[in-house]
């Protein structure tokens, strides 16, 4: 396969910006697909704003910053993903959605080595491959919050993805974006959530049964374990409706009862009640990070 130039990303929300400014920033033209017209200039904002503050902090220098955003043009129509080379679905976290996706970037994709990513937490690879015509093209590719920090990477090949798509997906994520890859098998969770997603689901039910408030919770593991983030105040980031959403694929795929949702968490979905994304989840946070989210 030609060295890959032209990248497409599927979503512009945290993830989908976090991917788009990482690939520009590589030096790649990046096309990014939002969820429908007019919403081309908040996928803008959201990326300008990531740069501003990597500017303000150093991390890049006004040159820089403007020669990314150069490279990322924004679209609602996937049709314009023709010509791409690498596309990095990062949607949200609804199977049917995803599913959509995949199943129209086959159509519109002309290059048949074109590799298709999922950024999903915890869906089957296999599932989003079998709705299209190359599932060996298709691979996981699950980047963490914040993606311009974090260097992890979980690429996740399914039972029909081919070794030469997993290797170079590799090769992209490591040698052009500056990632670091661990290879996982295709199970719900992959490896960091089939880890971290009990943990956090244990932490509020300890909180739901009384034994402690949030804060100490968060407080003990941070202390006690030299966490850098309690759970809750965790969980809050990951948004708390990625976290329910990867505690219902796993205990579907496992039916282990510590898998499953603990009630408040549910009911705070329910509710909105989001985490940081949202102004407010387990904790409260400013007004000027709030977004509008549907309950």
């Amino acid at each position: 396969m030609n060295r890959i130039r032209r990248v497409g990303v599927v979503g512009c929300g945290v993830m989908g910006a976090g991917l788009a400014e990482v690939c520009a920033r590589a030096g790649l033209d990046v096309l990014v697909a939002v969820s429908r017209p007019g919403r081309e200039a908040d996928g803008r904002r959201r990326l300008t704003g990531s740069l501003d503050n990597g500017l303000r902090k150093g991390k890049i220098s006004e040159g820089d910053r403007d020669a990314a955003l150069a490279r990322v043009s924004f679209t609602a129509d996937l049709s314009d993903f023709a010509d791409r080379q690498f596309v990095i679905e990062a949607g949200p976290e609804q199977e049917s959605v995803k599913l959509d996706v995949f199943a129209t970037l086959d159509k519109v994709v002309v290059d048949e080595n074109a590799i298709l990513g999922s950024n999903t937490s915890s869906f089957p690879i296999v599932q989003l491959g079998r709705v299209t015509d190359r599932p060996g093209k298709v691979v996981g590719t699950h980047f963490f919050n914040p993606v311009t920090v974090l260097p992890l990477v979980e690429l996740v090949g399914s039972v029909l993805t081919e070794d030469d798509t997993v290797d170079v997906a590799e090769t992209f994520v490591t040698e052009v974006l500056g990632k670091q890859v661990v290879r996982t098998k295709d199970r719900s969770g992959f490896v960091v959530n089939a880890l971290l997603i009990p943990y956090l689901l244990s932490a509020i039910r300890v909180y739901e049964s009384g034994v402690a408030s949030m804060a100490d919770i968060d407080t003990a593991m941070k202390l006690g374990c030299a966490h850098p983030m309690g759970p809750f105040a965790l969980s809050d980031l990951i948004g708390l409706d990625i976290v329910q959403a990867i505690s219902e694929s796993l205990y579907n795929e496992y039916r282990e009862p510590h898998y499953s949702p603990p009630p408040l968490l549910s009911r705070m979905v329910s509710a909105g009640l989001l985490g940081k994304k949202s102004g407010r989840g387990f904790y409260d946070y400013p007004v000027r990070e709030k977004v509008k989210v549907a309950a």
